[in-house]
C-alpha cells in the first residue's frame, strides 16, 4: 500500500507537472532543484513532499500506469 498524501500536495504537484512536464524526471534531487527554481515554497519538508510526489507520478507514468 502506498502513502497517503494531503490533497494540497497532490494538487500542487499535478498542476506543476501539467505546466512543466518536460522539466521533471524520475530523479528526486533534480526535481527538488527544479521546484526551487519554479516556485517559492518556504518550508523544506513541504518542498520535499511535493518533489517526492512529482517523482512518483513521473515514475508511474513511465511504467505505463
Amino acid at each position: 500500500m502506498g502513502r497517503v498524501r494531503q490533497t494540497f500536495i497532490k494538487r500542487a504537484a499535478e498542476q506543476l507537472l501539467q505546466r512543466y512536464s518536460d522539466l521533471f524526471s524520475t530523479d528526486f534531487d533534480q526535481n527538488r532543484r527544479t521546484l526551487e527554481k519554479l516556485v517559492n515554497i518556504p518550508s523544506k519538508p513541504l518542498k520535499n513532499k511535493v518533489a517526492g510526489y512529482i517523482t512518483a507520478l513521473v515514475k508511474q507514468k513511465s511504467r505505463g500506469g
